[in-house]
């Protein structure tokens, strides 16, 4: 299946948190923090209004979207204003 946004709406893959702490300390999936970035896989036809592209690591709002489950994994669809950043290496 493929999703196509509308409007000023972007997709994203949410990027899984890591399971174990840099000491060595799993932590249970209950009590992870909910991650708050993610990379662009698609974006909306309002081309003014959105500012990421396809690809970009983003870092949104941490109770926005909507949650999407594509092809057996994570997706939120956001709109543009809760893009809080684009992430860069």
């Amino acid at each position: 299946m493929k999703i196509k946004p509308l409007g000023d709406r972007v997709l994203v893959k949410i990027e899984e948190s890591e399971e174990k702490t840099p000491g060595g300390i799993y932590i249970p999936q209950t009590a992870q923090e909910k991650t708050q970035t993610g990379i662009v896989k698609a974006i909306g036809d309002d081309k003014d209004a959105i500012k990421v592209s396809v690809g970009q690591k983003i870092m949104y709002d941490k109770y926005a979207g909507t949650n999407v489950k594509l092809n057996g994994e994570e997706h939120l669809i956001l709109k543009m204003s809760d893009v809080l950043a684009i992430l860069e290496e």
